[in-house]
């Protein structure tokens, strides 16, 4: 059997020369903006230069999975950040909106092999958005973007070890 990788412990991470691609939804835009503060200082922290990331904005979490998968095929990133929060509401078009952002996301990644990382908020209430969008590492943006460099990192080191074969 072989074992890929040393142990479970979090990986150093060097995400220079990585592109990244953001993707981030106006509504909500109080809480996305922390969002996306956060994911650019977890990028900064990993290595990731600055014009090496690019950034889209949509006009809520519904859009986000299409312009994650066009990011994601076009084959200049070498991953895609999403960031969005859908707060439930008195109706049933949380569960929608929530449900089917989620679902395309999920695709993205999944259809291109660009890892293409959740960073939508799905919460019952604004003080939950805001406790998990805050100023230090355990932003929910900010996570989205170290495993956005881990995730790249790993899929280009098995793309480089594991050829695909024609």
């Amino acid at each position: 059997m072989t074992r890929a990788g040393s142990s479970g412990a979090m990986p150093e991470l060097n995400g220079k020369g990585l592109r990244i691609g953001i993707v981030s939804a106006r509504f909500n835009d109080h809480i996305v903006t922390a969002l996306r503060d956060g994911a650019l200082r977890g990028l900064e922290r990993c290595g990731v230069a600055d014009n090496d990331i690019v950034e889209h904005w949509v006009p809520g979490a519904f859009e986000i999975p299409l312009a994650a998968i066009t990011l994601a095929d076009s084959g200049n990133f070498d991953a895609v950040i999403t960031l969005g929060a859908v707060i439930r509401g008195d109706t049933a078009h949380f569960e929608f909106v929530a449900g089917e952002c989620a679902r395309g996301i999920q695709n993205a990644q999944l259809e291109t092999g660009v890892p293409v990382m959740f960073g939508v908020l799905t919460v019952d209430n604004n003080q939950q958005a805001v406790d998990r969008s805050g100023p230090g590492i355990d932003n929910k943006g900010d996570e989205a973007a170290v495993g956005a460099v881990e995730m790249a990192l790993l899929v280009n080191q098995i793309k480089s070890t594991y050829p695909t074969v024609e």
